[in-house]
């Protein structure tokens, strides 16, 4: 069976003939393009997480922002968690750093989706781009209050 049948017949199976390939130094043999493919892809996985996870955190800013009645440890607690993971996920690919402008924006979109879909805000009462210093978002003191 040929390495691209196995990756669309049997993914797993692949994954583990490509390793035993790679470990044997039998390059020749490995199934080049479909490798290329999954590296990249696990690439684009890192980015994609950090998108999602400032659009959580941003979307918890929005909330504790624009519902300040509503402010309670759920929240604080969110704007917590994502602050930590957003900042693990960059110590262990500090290259993400030259994308945080990009994943900031990116990830306000999906904010602006969460805020509207918790709250009855709409979007039309909600900021159109991100009005949040990369300083702020990632600074534990704020937004004043938030006490963590």
């Amino acid at each position: 069976m040929t390495s691209t049948v196995l990756y669309e017949s049997d993914f797993y199976n692949w994954t583990v003939e490509q390793v035993k390939r790679l470990r044997l130094g039998k390059l020749d043999d490995l199934d080049l393009e479909n490798l290329a493919e999954e590296i990249e892809s696990l690439g684009n996985q890192k980015r994609s997480e950090l998108e999602n996870r400032f659009g959580v955190l941003l979307g918890h800013l929005l909330k504790w922002d624009l519902q300040p009645n509503l402010r309670g440890k759920s929240w604080r607690s969110t704007i917590r968690e994502q602050r930590r993971e957003i900042k693990k996920l960059i110590k262990k690919n500090p290259s993400l750093k030259s994308y945080l402008d990009e994943a900031i924006a990116d990830g306000y979109e999906s904010a602006l989706d969460l805020v509207v879909r918790e709250t009855p805000l709409d979007y039309k009462d909600l900021p159109k781009d991100c009005s949040y210093s990369i300083t702020q978002i990632f600074d534990d003191n704020f937004p004043v209050g938030i006490e963590i």
